[in-house]
């Protein structure tokens, strides 16, 4: 997701609020959204990989490692 898109979705949101969308628009709105949400769960998804807990042992458990693949993407 670029800046561009992000541009355009904050673009077609306030048309909407303005004058309304026409159903290509209405569309194009829908399609940015879903991929402005999969480019949020990515970021997400690589941030919680990347967590390490230090356990009362003092063993490091790497959560990516252990829960990662439970996660699968959609």
């Amino acid at each position: 997701m670029n800046q561009k898109d992000i541009d355009r979705i904050n673009e077609l949101y306030h048309k909407s609020k303005n004058e309304g969308l026409t159903p290509e628009e209405a569309a194009e709105q829908k399609k940015l959204r879903q991929d402005y949400i999969q480019a949020i769960r990515r970021n997400l998804r690589g941030s919680l990989n990347n967590i390490s807990i230090e356990e009362k042992d003092g063993s490091i458990t790497n959560l990516g490692e252990k829960y990662g693949k439970k996660f699968k993407e959609n």
